[in-house]
């Protein structure tokens, strides 16, 4: 006997919902995002040009070649990470994602300790990934009017710090704003996004060394190995080349983003695994054209840093830009094209990851993880988006900007936190998958089968090299303002976090919590 007065299309689930009720949790965000647009999200936060406040410093560490192939060698192994989390999204496409997945690979002895670990560091992580792209915007910003007014050399108007915190401040709020309304929003403004990057990044990766009257010769390119102890403080041969590949490490992160929206984006079962791997191999590509661009187009290499040259020595790829255009038409004007280019690429990224931090701090307030959960993970009666916990990210980001008036060591703290919080969430699922029993794993449309083990095992690792890099000091001598604060903060707030956890939050944190008891398509 058929099933009377339901149309055919209403007994038709998504297989991206179906397994989220067999996880235990019922749809509640709109799934209405393609693979495109998941993948126009995620490639706006692993952005082109993140790493262009690094380039300079990792330049003068050591030279251009460890930084040309240091880039190679960190794409080789982000790839190894990029595949272990894949299978696990494709297993698990909910919102929470890195948590969510460390629950349940952990098992039931261990799985809410290595959720609540695995939730904050992705929260702290997330979170002050928002304050990297602010201050790199308003870092891009300065740099405009600065070239826009005239130059550091003939008075152009160079932002002071409480001109550059307020425009730090105001790209936040405004994130805020735009994330405040359905994620389609955000979605299309990041397939605006993609293009801009996709575009405006060939545009700048091909005409920058065309336009440069002399390019570099490969041999510098490739080959050349340079140390700068004298203004980097940094003697050790080794030591350094660690620290020229942070920009590598740094801007090779991110991409777990699409695993964050796959309660809202169609077949996430299948789309996740491949937005990650997608965005891992475009930023791969474009990434080193960017760097080798600007390498091959550099016209003094002292000349950069010199606090007197035309950018006040602040952001070498701006000078990079100035002495290109200006020594091949005599204005200032292709410079500051390209870096209203890069401007945009911030603002695209920031955006993007405002809107994945919003959904960290949704998915662990909706399993009761943090104060005053039933706030946070208030979803908006229309628009369907996580509202308040959006602004909730946005409000600790602006607050994690204002040790700016005082200090000029805080974009690298930024940096190594967010780094070491994104990136060293991706170590505990990884290592619950390593050693977790096969039998108990079910796999989704994307299996490693017997491979997984030597690639979680090589990821693992690389997790853990990478995070303790990010909490090395960068200058030498230290002092307060050369300080990487980094590993102070993290530990003081993970102190907090775990004191919680074994005072009180063991004795009710569960981890992930059902919301449907049922195990089928249909609530």
């Amino acid at each position: 006997m058929g099933r009377v007065g339901i149309p055919p299309v209403a007994l038709k689930i998504d297989s991206g919902e179906k397994r989220l009720n067999e996880l235990g949790y019922k749809q509640e965000l709109k799934r209405e995002m393609s693979l495109f647009k998941t993948l126009a999200i995620t490639f706006s936060i692993v952005a082109l040009f993140v790493g262009t406040p690094l380039y300079g410093q990792s330049l003068r560490y050591a030279g251009p070649a460890t930084l040309i192939w240091g880039w190679v060698a960190v794409t080789f192994f982000t790839f190894f990470v990029g595949v272990a989390l894949a299978e696990i999204c494709s297993s698990f496409p909910t919102t929470g994602s890195l948590y969510f997945w460390a629950a349940h690979l952990a098992g039931p002895k261990w799985g809410p300790l290595a959720s609540w670990c695995c939730a904050w560091l992705e929260t702290v992580g997330s979170i002050s990934g928002i304050g990297t792209q602010a201050y790199s915007g308003a870092q891009a910003l300065q740099m405009i009017i600065l070239l826009a007014t005239g130059t550091h050399k003939n008075g152009g108007y160079f932002a002071p710090r409480g001109v550059f915190v307020a425009a730090y401040m105001g790209l936040a709020i405004i994130w805020a704003i735009l994330n405040s309304f359905s994620l389609q929003v955000i979605a299309f403004l990041d397939i605006i996004s993609f293009w801009w990057q996709v575009i405006g990044g060939g545009v700048v990766i091909v005409m920058l060394p065309l336009v440069a009257r002399t390019t570099q010769p490969a041999s510098y390119v490739f080959t050349h190995f340079e140390t700068s102890p004298g203004s980097t403080g940094v003697s050790s041969i080794p030591y350094a080349v660690i620290l020229s590949v942070l920009l590598s490490n740094f801007c090779l992160a991110g991409y777990d983003a699409a695993a964050h929206l796959t309660e809202e984006t169609k077949g996430a079962d299948r789309t996740g695994p491949v937005a990650i791997l997608a965005s891992i191999a475009l930023i791969s590509v474009f990434g080193w054209a960017y760097i080798l661009s600007l390498t091959f187009s550099i016209q003094n290499l002292e000349y950069l840093y010199d606090e007197n040259n035309e950018t006040h020595g602040k952001l070498v790829p701006a000078q990079i830009f100035y002495d290109a255009f200006h020594g091949r038409f005599h204005n200032s004007a292709g410079a500051i094209v390209f870096l209203c280019i890069i401007w945009g690429s911030y603002f695209f990224c920031g955006l993007s990851v405002t809107a994945a931090a919003a959904r960290v701090v949704y998915a662990l307030s909706r399993d009761n993880g943090i104060p005053f959960s039933p706030i946070w993970r208030k979803l908006h009666p229309k628009y369907k988006v996580p509202r308040n916990a959006v602004w909730l990210c946005t409000a600790i980001s602006m607050i994690l900007g204002l040790p700016i008036l005082k200090l000029d060591i805080i974009f690298t703290a930024l940096i190594s936190i967010s780094a070491i919080g994104w990136i060293g969430a991706y170590a505990i699922p990884i290592y619950a998958r390593l050693v977790m029993a096969e039998k108990n794993f079910k796999p989704g449309p994307f299996y490693l089968g017997k491979a997984r083990r030597p690639v979680c095992l090589i990821a693992f690792l690389w997790v853990l090299y990478t995070c303790s890099v990010f909490l090395l000091p960068t200058l030498y001598p230290i002092t307060w303002n050369t300080f990487n604060y980094a590993p102070v903060a993290l530990g003081l707030v993970f102190t907090l976090i775990m004191l919680w956890w074994f005072l009180d939050g063991r004795k009710w944190f569960k981890g992930p919590v059902r919301n449907i008891d049922t195990q089928n398509g249909i609530c």
